[in-house]
């Protein structure tokens, strides 16, 4: 059963965001999975890509680091080595260089730890459905995707409340520079090379590092040296501490990719259970909250893709990839595979097992946060179908325009209150 495929023909172009601005093209991504599962595509922006889009593929291609490297950019679009080595986060890493920057920070987000947030995050999400509800008819997204991880950022960070919205506005112009609903600046239909040395080749990069700083500074005033961004700047075994670059580009990284995934999955997550008759009834049940996350990090997918580059010659799938050429996991087609899960195009809360790609899972880059956004789209949904029994769409939905971040920028519906 297909709840919504996007209208496309089979072959959009991947490299055109606009082939995204209505949902993911999943009419390409299956005919590429069935006739061209390793398949190149020029680029009118740069040098051409290789598409991988088959589960069992990106599974085993992500764990071979030294032949696909993320050590010169995530993204499909060219850079300068100055401009990589400006902008780099440590996802644009590799061995040992990534994991001294990514244990520095483990420890905040394990599981242990994260478990503790649970009656935090539920607070938080009492007065954030309270208010959304209460009107009837609104913007999902808008008036509770968006709340929850905004809020629980601020926890994160030590944030001022009053900050948030301007932070996750800067984030969204970051993440999503190619939309012109989030930025003035966009990526694909303006010159930015002004802006070329920013995180993200954004305006928005400089602006969130002067907040940063200022923010540490006042923290350091206070003499307050808790929270994950004292983690990041403490000195490893050996004395060394990250640049003030390095420090930039981590927090503008934690601000945008932090809000942006848990954001469009629970988007994704309402918009099921408003056009999938039986899912509300579902979760009232309680049977499914132990699988549920999983699934509708699938469904939602908002990591489309990642970007590795080969180191050597390498053949995949009777396809020759040349050292140095461009390689896209497209995590938005493997969570869709008909050859790992079962009615793909159907939200299934007890699907188990679920190995799906929304985190990148089974490679070193699996996301840092994926334990606190699973908790954050857990406990919103407990608390959202306790209080309606039934919701609605209210109007079509919007996408970001964008081949890289996926997600419903707009989701009107209309809920019944118990």
């Amino acid at each position: 059963m297909t709840i919504w495929v996007p209208e496309d023909d089979g072959h959009a172009d991947l490299g055109k965001h606009d082939s995204f601005a209505f949902g993911a093209p999943y009419n390409t991504f299956a005919r590429m999975r069935a006739e061209a599962p390793c398949h190149w595509s020029d680029f009118d922006q740069g040098k051409g890509y290789w598409s991988i889009t088959r589960h069992a593929d990106i599974v085993q291609m992500i764990r071979e680091t030294e032949t696909f490297t993320s050590a010169q950019g995530i993204r499909m679009e060219d850079q300068t080595p100055e401009e990589y080595m400006a902008r780099r986060t440590f996802q644009e890493t590799d061995g040992s260089e990534h994991r001294k920057v990514r244990m520095k920070v483990a420890k905040a987000f394990s599981p242990q730890v994260v478990a503790g947030f649970e009656d935090q995050i539920r607070d938080l999400c009492h007065p954030i459905l309270d208010a959304a509800l209460e009107k009837g008819e609104f913007c999902a997204t808008r008036e509770i995707a968006r709340e929850l991880p905004m809020r629980m950022l601020g926890q994160i960070l030590g944030t001022p409340e009053e900050d948030l919205p301007w932070l996750v506005d800067k984030g969204d112009a970051l993440m999503a520079n190619t939309d012109p609903d989030f930025t003035d600046h966009v990526a694909d239909k303006l010159d930015t090379d002004a802006y070329r040395l920013m995180p993200f080749n954004s305006p928005a990069g400089a602006e969130l590092y002067e907040y940063a700083r200022d923010l540490m500074e006042k923290k350091n005033a206070a003499g307050d040296t808790s929270g994950i961004l004292h983690l990041i700047l403490k000195p490893d075994e050996n004395g060394e501490t990250i640049s003030e670059t390095e420090f930039r580009n981590f927090f503008c990284l934690l601000v945008a990719a932090g809000n942006d995934t848990t954001r469009y999955s629970i988007a994704a997550g309402i918009q099921a259970l408003a056009r999938q008759p039986g899912l509300l009834e579902e979760m009232k049940s309680g049977e499914v909250w132990g699988t549920a996350p999983d699934e509708i990090v699938r469904w939602a997918s908002p990591a489309t893709y990642f970007r590795r580059t080969a180191t050597r010659d390498v053949e995949v799938h009777g396809q020759q990839i040349r050292a140095g050429d461009k390689v896209l996991y497209w995590f938005v087609s493997a969570n869709r595979d008909e050859e790992m899960f079962e009615d793909p195009y159907r939200l299934t809360f007890a699907r188990k097992p679920n190995r799906q790609l929304g985190w990148g899972q089974g490679g070193p880059h699996v996301c840092l946060g994926m334990h606190l956004a699973r908790l954050e789209v857990r406990v919103l949904f407990e608390e959202l179908v306790k209080r309606i029994k039934g919701i609605e769409p209210a109007g079509p939905e919007a996408f970001v325009r964008s081949n890289f971040v996926g997600g419903i920028k707009r989701l009107p519906v209309r809920v019944t209150l118990n």
